[in-house]
């Protein structure tokens, strides 16, 4: 096992050394003349997905999203309770849909899940694999160094399967250290590949700043997560600026709404929040 650590640890270093800003930054902006696609993080309606699956899949559809991403996930055989990735994207291609995203725990990411998670997500036909959150190794500058350094082994793995591995915004990623946010930190020592999915409720939340940081890390979010935040609604000269960045420098390919109702129940948040973003001409 420990030799086998070494290679895995090895081969990622290999690869994200040969990484260069340049090619990561061409790769990101060649988005920024195409239109923007809308997905839903499910988690938005978790309610409606645990008790039908099915179901829920059909009615996001019929809302008219064009993707959805997933949550949760651990790097299983399953990758949503008794579903597994084969029966999934049956369901996402009769509904027309894509797979976006998949929010994962950074054990998928480990030496002994890694070729499952790649496979599942081949099935799926997904290329963001996104940690979903990591408030224990985002409290120091050391912790926050060892979770770039699995982002970038990770990404760097990735990238013959032609997916990328990013991170996603919480509040608690924005809290100071030495002056800096710890979602700074964190990008500035992170590879130019890893995607910086910056979730704008979440940020403003937390006290961050999620224009600052697009503009510090341009061609780096090619999924964002839009969610409105107390009078910064889609309509406001806030998240006009927020869209303007997402297209032009960032290399955004999907906006993904995350609002719903208390405990993930209903579609009217959803529906609603969808309808806004068309009539902006999203």
């Amino acid at each position: 096992m420990e030799s086998s650590r070494r290679r895995f640890i090895q081969t990622g270093l290999a690869l994200t050394a040969g990484c260069t800003t340049l090619s990561g930054l061409k790769d990101s902006y060649a988005a920024d003349t195409e239109k923007r696609s809308i997905g839903l993080q499910l988690y938005a309606v978790r309610g409606e997905f645990e008790r039908d699956v099915p179901g829920t899949l059909k009615k996001v559809a019929e809302l008219g999203y064009e993707g959805v991403e997933f949550w949760g996930y651990k790097g299983t055989t399953n990758v949503y309770k008794d579903y597994d990735a084969e029966q999934l994207r049956k369901l996402l291609d009769d509904n027309g849909l894509k797979c976006c995203g998949m929010h994962l725990m950074v054990e998928a990411l480990s030496i002994d899940c890694f070729m499952k998670t790649v496979e599942n997500n081949k099935i799926l036909g997904n290329s963001y694999l996104i940690v979903a959150a990591a408030s224990d190794l985002m409290k120091t500058e050391e912790s926050i160094k060892s979770l770039a350094a699995i982002l970038n082994r990770a990404s760097g793995l990735c990238r013959r399967h032609k997916m990328k591995v990013g991170y996603h915004a919480h509040g608690f990623d924005f809290e100071k250290i030495d002056g800096k946010f710890a979602w700074e930190i964190l990008f500035s020592q992170a590879g130019p590949d890893v995607v910086m999915q910056m979730d704008v409720g979440n940020c403003l939340s937390g006290g961050g700043d999620p224009l600052a940081m697009l503009k510090k890390f341009p061609g780096r979010t090619q999924t964002i997560h839009v969610k409105e935040y107390e009078d910064k609604t889609f309509d406001s000269d806030y998240y006009s600026q927020v869209f303007k960045l997402c297209e032009t420098s960032c290399g955004t390919r999907w906006y993904i709404v995350e609002m719903g109702g208390d405990e993930g129940l209903g579609f009217d948040i959803p529906q609603k929040a969808l309808g806004d973003l068309r009539k902006l001409g999203k």
